[in-house]
């Protein structure tokens, strides 16, 4: 089974747009949204209406909550908040109902295989799960969460780490995996970042069999994007961050 994630989009509508493009050149049997649609950009409506529009089942990212909980006032500010502003109603309530997480369970060869997606954390959607975390207190993530596959994103900077967990019988491998980010990655690649992720005939002891991660890096018009940054009320810095992806 060949699975199609990405996240943190943060309302770039052409990466997004060049992220679809590629997502529907591979073919995925399912695709997943990890959250975080909007913020940052001008085009949270365009992204939310295409992801509604295909029916992509999403999570609730970080910056997705935070328009429910902004005021009025806050919403008039000048600077960071237009990228919340210009959401419309219908949206704000499409993003309100988004679900915490996702799980997906499969039996494969016999075996159960559980596939956990997230934005930050199980836990926290705030939560960085970044890629040097303590083995032992990663391996206590999964345990607590009851996951073999642990998908996720918001720290924008992607990567695929096996966790193995010592048993009486044969090593047992779990798999921490952050999509990275279409709209804004952080990883000094300036190019839209998502994940095939692809399950075989499953067998915990050939991981490298059962599971395959690939890394898909989608380049866009970055200038674009950055353009309409600089030409709205949001801070110019935004844009910087887009051309150097930090």
């Amino acid at each position: 089974m060949k699975i199609a994630l990405f996240s943190d989009i943060h309302a770039n509508l052409p990466a997004f747009e060049a992220a679809m493009a590629s997502i529907d050149a591979h073919k995925p049997d399912a695709v997943y949204c990890l959250g975080d649609l909007v913020g940052y950009n001008v085009w949270p409506n365009e992204v939310i209406n295409e992801i509604r529009k295909r029916g992509i089942v999403t999570i609730e990212g970080n910056h997705d909550a935070k328009v429910g909980g902004l005021t009025e006032a806050r919403l008039a500010e000048p600077g960071r908040n237009y990228a919340y502003a210009i959401i419309e109603p219908g949206h704000k309530q499409y993003l309100a109902t988004l679900p915490a997480y996702i799980r997906v369970e499969f039996i494969l060869n016999n075996q159960p295989l559980n596939l956990l997606l997230v934005h930050g954390s199980p836990t926290s959607n705030t939560e960085y799960l970044l890629e040097d975390k303590e083995e032992s207190a990663f391996l206590d993530v999964f345990k607590a969460a009851n996951a073999d596959i642990l998908c996720f994103g918001h720290s924008h900077k992607p990567y695929h780490r096996v966790i193995t967990e010592t048993t009486a019988n044969d090593p047992y491998h779990r798999h921490a995996i952050n999509i990275g980010s279409v709209g804004k990655p952080k990883d000094g690649d300036a190019r839209g970042c998502y994940v095939l992720l692809t399950i075989n005939n499953f067998s915990n002891t050939k991981v490298a069999e059962s599971i395959e991660v690939a890394f898909i890096r989608v380049a866009y018009d970055v200038e674009k994007a950055a353009a309409a940054v600089e030409a709205s009320p949001l801070p110019n810095e935004f844009a910087d961050m887009l051309r150097r992806a930090y």
